[in-house]
């Protein structure tokens, strides 16, 4: 029986991938190249650390340890200074009311993303106190498509990967969670068809019609 639910942040409860594009392209520029919209796809659900060897493998430029460093603080400071304009409005459509829905229902709630800055999100929407456990990307070695996070979820809701749903709106999100031995509701895109179901927003079911379901 389900017992848990465990949400990846951008993409499914709150879209700030816009803020990450922007923060990412800046930074494309400053290493003498592009970054397109078309990239930023391929960096749903990837750590920071990995996403920033995308971009300079991209972009052609050759960065030492040090300027390693900079390039991810500077992207954080940039993707900062756009998000802390976010509020409870920007949450996706039907997202607060499935999560606090869920939470009145007994249905424990936790957080597995990739994102370093989840906590600010899940402050700034106003909906911390719902969560039971926040695994982002201060807690993880390993990123999606491992399921660590996932895994790390479950353990911090006290429940088995059997007894969790995961929420997912990337395809290595969703390869975590099946490689974590999760069933999985793909958020959004088509391509999440290998998610063990899709709907195009939280609010297009129920906690409870999804609980029924597994």
């Amino acid at each position: 029986m389900i017992k848990g639910f465990l949400f990846d942040l951008d993409g499914v409860i709150v879209d700030t991938a816009v803020f990450h594009f922007q923060a990412w392209r800046s930074l494309a520029q400053k290493l003498g190249g592009d970054f397109t919209v078309e990239q930023n796809e391929q960096l749903k659900g990837v750590s920071r650390v990995d996403s920033l060897k995308k971009i300079i493998a991209w972009t052609g430029a050759t960065v030492d340890d040090q300027t390693f460093i900079n390039l991810m603080e500077l992207k954080n400071e940039c993707y900062l200074e756009l998000v802390v304009q976010l509020g409870p409005k920007d949450a996706l459509p039907g997202a607060l009311e499935f999560i606090r829905h869920a939470h009145a229902k007994g249905i424990l709630i936790g957080l597995g993303s990739a994102s370093k800055n989840a906590p600010m999100v899940l402050d700034k929407l106003g909906i911390t106190a719902l969560f039971t456990t926040i695994i982002d990307g201060n807690n993880v070695v390993n990123g999606k498509p491992d399921p660590e996070v996932f895994l790390k979820g479950a353990d911090g809701l006290d429940l088995k990967p059997a007894e969790c749903l995961v929420f997912e709106d990337s395809i290595a999100g969703v390869q975590a969670a099946k490689a974590g031995g999760f069933n999985c509701v793909g958020i959004g895109s088509a391509e999440l068809l290998k998610a063990d179901v899709h709907f195009q927003a939280l609010g297009s079911s129920t906690p409870e019609a999804l609980v029924a379901q597994f």
